[in-house]
């Protein structure tokens, strides 16, 4: 899996847009969209980022590939907007000031290394981070250790904190810590 062109990002949010403005209008998923690049055929992790003058208003997305890019895109835009269980649905009328950020996942890569040893295997900026432990799983975006300049330490702790884990979980053997990559393509921002 390459990955996309600048032009191929441009139509994933017109694609994501169109999905949350159907949805908001008549309750009704997206039918398949025709004119789409080949890549969208793929099977693509993704995550759909909603923003309001730039503050978080919906995230929601697929960390392993196993929906077609088009269709996980669709599903996680329509589920950012309406199915984030920290903020109410998003309205018709305030679509106009929503901002729209797509993460295009590489397949996450589970760090085999001594917990110890995990903080010099990621790379902030490069990097999100998936951590499990039994019944507890959370997920940062690469962008996030990035916009609150976190370190490989802290971007791990927070990870934990995510998954509902005390923040030092990833020290314990029993923990797992997958990273993997992702490309941001991003609206113009509203202001």
């Amino acid at each position: 899996m390459s990955d996309l062109a600048e032009e191929e990002g441009k139509k994933g949010l017109q694609l994501a847009r169109e999905a949350i403005e159907q949805y908001l209008s008549d309750s009704m998923k997206m039918k398949q969209k025709n004119g789409l690049p080949v890549s969208f055929e793929e099977e693509r992790g993704v995550f759909v980022t909603l923003n309001k003058y730039g503050t978080l208003r919906g995230c929601i997305g697929y960390p392993y590939p196993v929906f077609k890019l088009k269709d996980a895109i669709i599903d996680a835009a329509i589920s950012a907007a309406v199915n984030d269980p920290r903020f109410p649905a998003v309205t018709e009328e305030e679509l106009t000031d929503i901002t729209i950020e797509l993460t295009v996942l590489t397949v996450p890569l589970v760090l085999k290394e001594q917990p110890k040893e995990l903080p010099k295997h990621i790379e902030i900026g490069k990097h999100g981070l998936i951590v499990k432990k039994r019944l507890y799983q959370g997920l940062l975006l690469p962008q996030v250790a990035t916009e609150h300049n976190w370190s490989s330490e802290e971007f791990l702790c927070e990870s934990c904190w995510k998954a509902g884990l005390p923040q030092d979980a990833w020290l314990d053997e029993d923990t797992e810590v997958s990273i993997f990559e992702g490309q941001i393509f991003k609206d113009e921002e509203k202001r």
